[in-house]
């Protein structure tokens, strides 16, 4: 399908990125005033030993459930949410200027591409950016006052306040939908003196154009990115940015039907800031949620489709990112010198350190997250009370997709950004001759041994150490479930794995470290620069190589791929890296083959680590999807 890209802010077309003005002087984490990270035993860059966070009890309070976004009225009609009364959404950005703060009413900088074939949205959702009331994360620490994060839609932040993690979203495909996101972060300096008050939202994995696909910056403005009046892809205090996601799958400007290859659905996604160099410190500060997608066979409800556990009762989104703590002041914190990485000592999952969960003997769907920002994680399920004993559960997604079939293991590895949708079956686990018969707690442990923010090591910690510990499930009486039992699902057909398509181009991308920051093929990004061009439809082979010396998990925007082979050896049946996926996770020394195919949408996207403090000290690429690519071999 013909679809060449025309002038900026047209309705279908986003433009050709033509004599960008110089970028500015890259904003590095490496600036003056940064806090000091609380992490046990672990040098910063300068050789400092840094101090460990306050010492904290684990399992003291409930881990908590993340509100879900409410859907709002159509614009104009009863019950709309009341910013959509002064400002309807409209397919081209509203750049008219706010009288109350000089600036466009909203930050968008592009047309919704494809909205007039794919449909209006049918739903729609507001969500306001502020800083997050003083709030506990344990009762034996301070009210922790340095969060940001956004709330359920209301003008009035002091009722309706932003939290953190963000609200969940949940959305079905064939419904279109808008989410305006409304920038009321304070100005100023910001509290633990870090952060950045400009923003771009990003929701990780979704197919979606450039205009909402919220990237971190945009080669057609270069330095007028920071500058209200011109941006594109980030939205300062004060303004709106209307999100529109087609909830087509990939492949539907190719299908009469316009709802794509069902085999390319997608479930667990989540929505960050990625405002370029400061995604690391944003994220951390909060700036992240879950986004879950259902479809016809994957409902939501155990009674329909594939029969999975109920949402959202049984289906429980859990997202942790590991925080340091300032002895002193007792906030969290970071150090901003550290450009190999963060690991703090504080597991914080869905807002609370190291919380219990009350759960029912049955199954349960388990939506794993991990938010990073650098740290890796290998988690099992533990007995502490018989540490012993190897408990398996099922595995039935990588990267928000499903397998062919559910997969048994005792543990899975994610890096940052990774995502895995776990079914544990906590009645068939504790029962007489069980893996964990008798047991009446279960440990959601991470094992993995990591010192050095760059990369993990090799080592798995014994089993039933607290302060390994994310989330301790305590058990319940046996409850009535209508979902299927794993071990009986031969197939999620037809959401199936499409054939591989032997691609004609191959392109290598080197992870390393040099030219003043960690850097692609030798280069730290520059975001007036287009590395390469993609066509659309013609697929790629991509060879991600990374030294000794670290690990990457490197996210590719727009389009998923497959890993082929993994130093030489070929990936296949069986293998939980045999599926579609948006991270590909390096390891020290990987050689990995990737083969990607980019279809329908045209426009700018990155490639970068999603260690965030990599990708915000350089380790970032740009590429266009046109229907014109070139074959520049090193990018």
């Amino acid at each position: 399908m013909t679809d060449k890209p025309q002038a900026r802010h047209s309705a279908d077309h986003p433009s050709h990125e033509q004599g960008a003005p110089a970028r500015p002087q890259r904003r590095s984490m490496l600036k003056a005033g940064a806090s000091s990270v609380a992490l046990a035993g672990v040098a910063s860059q300068a050789g400092a030993v840094l101090l460990p966070s306050p010492p904290t009890t684990p399992f003291l309070e409930s881990m908590p459930v993340v509100p879900e976004l409410p859907e709002s009225a159509a614009p104009g009609a009863v019950g709309a949410n009341p910013s959509f009364a002064a400002n309807r959404p409209t397919l081209t950005p509203n750049r008219a200027i706010n009288p109350a703060t000089g600036m466009p009413f909203e930050g968008r900088g592009d047309a919704h591409q494809y909205r007039s074939i794919t449909g209006e949205p049918v739903k729609y959702y507001v969500q306001r950016y502020g800083a997050v009331p003083p709030v506990s994360i344990h009762p034996q620490l301070p009210l922790q006052v340095n969060f940001w994060g956004a709330n359920l839609g209301g003008a009035d932040l002091t009722v309706d306040k932003p939290m953190s993690p963000t609200p969940t979203i949940v959305s079905r495909y064939d419904q279109p939908i808008l989410v305006r996101r409304i920038n009321n972060i304070p100005t100023g300096v910001p509290s633990g003196g870090f952060g950045k008050n400009s923003i771009s939202m990003h929701l990780h994995n979704f197919h979606t154009g450039p205009d909402s696909d919220g990237g971190p910056c945009d080669p057609a403005l270069g330095a007028l990115a920071e500058n209200p009046l011109t941006q594109g892809r980030f939205f300062f205090p004060g303004q709106y940015f209307d999100h529109y996601y087609s909830m087509r799958r990939a492949g539907f400007a190719t299908d009469p039907l316009r709802k794509g290859d069902i085999r390319e659905s997608l479930g667990t996604l989540w929505y960050h800031d990625h405002r370029e160099a400061h995604t690391a410190e944003n994220v951390y500060k909060g700036l992240a949620g879950m986004h879950i997608i259902f479809n016809e066979y994957d409902t939501g409800d155990e009674n329909t489709g594939f029969k999975l556990p109920s949402y959202p009762k049984y289906d429980i989104p859990i997202n942790f990112i590991d925080l340091a703590i300032d002895p002193a002041s007792g906030q969290a914190t970071v150090d901003l010198l550290n450009t190999d990485g963060h690991l703090g000592d504080k597991y914080l999952v869905n807002g609370k350190i190291q919380p219990f969960f009350n759960v029912e003997k049955r199954r349960y769907r388990f939506r794993l997250l991990d938010k990073g920002p650098s740290r890796v994680y290998q988690i099992y399920l533990t007995n502490p009370d018989n540490p012993a004993q190897s408990i398996p559960y099922w595995r039935i997604s990588n990267d928000g997709n499903l397998y062919e079939k559910p997969l048994l293991t005792t543990n899975v590895k994610l890096q940052p950004a990774e995502r895995a949708d776990i079914i544990v079956d906590f009645n068939k686990l504790t029962a007489p001759g069980g893996p964990a018969a008798g047991a009446t707690r279960l440990w959601l442990e991470n094992r993995l041994v990591q010192t050095d923010p760059a990369k993990p090591t090799t080592t798995v910690a014994a089993a039933g150490n607290r302060t390994n510990v994310l989330v301790e499930f305590r058990l319940g009486a046996v409850t009535p479930d209508n979902s299927r039992d794993p071990a009986l699902i031969t197939s999620f057909a037809p959401i199936t794995l499409p054939p591989l398509k032997v691609p004609t181009v191959t392109r290598t991308f080197k992870f390393g470290k040099g030219q003043g920051g960690w850097n692609v093929n030798g280069k730290i990004i520059d975001c007036s620069r287009v590395n390469f061009t993609m066509k659309r439809g013609r697929p790629e082979r991509w060879i991600f190589e990374t030294g000794g010396g670290w690990a990457h998990p490197i996210h590719n925007h727009f389009v998923e791929g497959r890993i082929v082979r993994r130093n030489g050896v070929a990936i296949g049946p069986g293998h939980y890296e045999y599926c579609r996926k948006d991270v590909v996770p390096l390891y020290p020394g990987d050689v990995v083959e990737y083969w990607v195919t980019a279809t329908d949408y045209v426009g700018v996207y990155p490639i970068h680590c999603h260690n965030v403090v990599h990708e915000d000290a350089g380790m970032m690429v740009m590429f266009r999807v046109d229907d014109i690519g070139d074959t520049i071999a090193v990018p």
